[in-house]
């Protein structure tokens, strides 16, 4: 037997969106600019080497990255692109995005 979850990739992407929105089981924070987001550890590792690494190095039950060099308009598009695989940005935003 072969079970099929038709729709189990949008629906994990909506509860991940979900769960960040209601602020449940997130265990880590993004800080930029003095402004912070909080995200799952699970979700920046999958989307990202950079999250991977840091994050696989953190014994922390709740780490705290600063991102120096980052603005928090950018920070927060990076965030909507890995939650919800899509952001809207203008074209001037681009390459600091990237």
């Amino acid at each position: 037997f072969c079970l099929r979850w038709n729709n189990h990739q949008s629906t994990l992407v909506s509860v991940f969106d979900t769960l960040l929105e209601k602020g449940i089981h997130v265990d880590c924070t993004l800080a930029a600019e003095g402004q912070t987001l909080k995200a799952h550890k699970v979700v920046l590792s999958a989307c990202s080497p950079y999250f991977e690494n840091v994050l696989s190095q953190q014994y922390d039950k709740h780490p705290i990255i600063i991102l120096k060099d980052v603005k928090y308009a950018e920070l927060r598009a990076m965030m909507d692109y890995m939650y919800r695989g899509e952001v809207n940005i203008s074209q001037d935003q681009l390459a600091a995005l990237l």
